[in-house]
């Protein structure tokens, strides 16, 4: 769904379960039986993978950081399917860490930060190039800097700027504004 406020386009793949990436990450989980994900509290890829495996038919696992109230995400993807990991002390490098371990002794596939892959880039920018628009200026939020990336690829004449809302993401040539929260 597009809605324009006040000229402005926004695509709304919040009304999708699972957001943005989950549109592309069905066709991606081929080769396992269960795929692995190291996710920030808030990272939003966590329920992206929770639906998508739920789609496909196969496990999810989500490594997240301990905490004494499940961020909202992380519940969603509980709910939604995903088994939920969580990691004593969790610095984002300490959950990666065991994700990796994890996987290594089960076989199951792991997932890069961000689902940052060359498919997933190309999907995502596949998905922005059918879409009835071609922005001139376009803002996204950015975790990893997957979508901001995807975009730039899609549309190389506009102008871009990314909200960063977590560690310092890898933007292209975006514009980088740093969210105070």
């Amino acid at each position: 769904v597009i809605e324009q406020h006040s000229g402005v386009f926004v695509v709304r793949d919040d009304l999708i379960a699972g957001g943005t990436k989950r549109r592309i990450l069905p066709p991606l989980l081929t080769g396992a039986d269960e795929f692995i994900y190291a996710s920030p509290a808030y990272g939003y890829a966590q329920v992206a993978l929770a639906h998508a495996a739920a789609a496909q038919g196969v496990r999810a696992t989500v490594f997240t950081a301990k905490r004494k109230v499940l961020h909202p995400r992380t519940q969603e993807a509980r709910a939604a399917g995903a088994k939920i990991v969580l990691v004593p002390t969790g610095y984002l490098s300490n959950v990666q860490a065991k994700a990796r371990a994890y996987a290594a002794a089960t076989g199951a596939a792991l997932l890069p930060f961000g689902l940052d892959t060359p498919a997933v880039i190309a999907g995502l920018a596949a998905v922005a190039r059918a879409l009835p628009i071609t922005p001139a200026e376009v803002w996204t939020v950015a975790g990893s800097g997957v979508l901001s990336r995807a975009l730039q690829a899609a549309w190389p004449g506009a102008a871009f700027h990314a909200v960063q809302v977590g560690k310092a993401p890898q933007i292209g040539r975006a514009r980088l504004w740093v969210a105070p929260e």
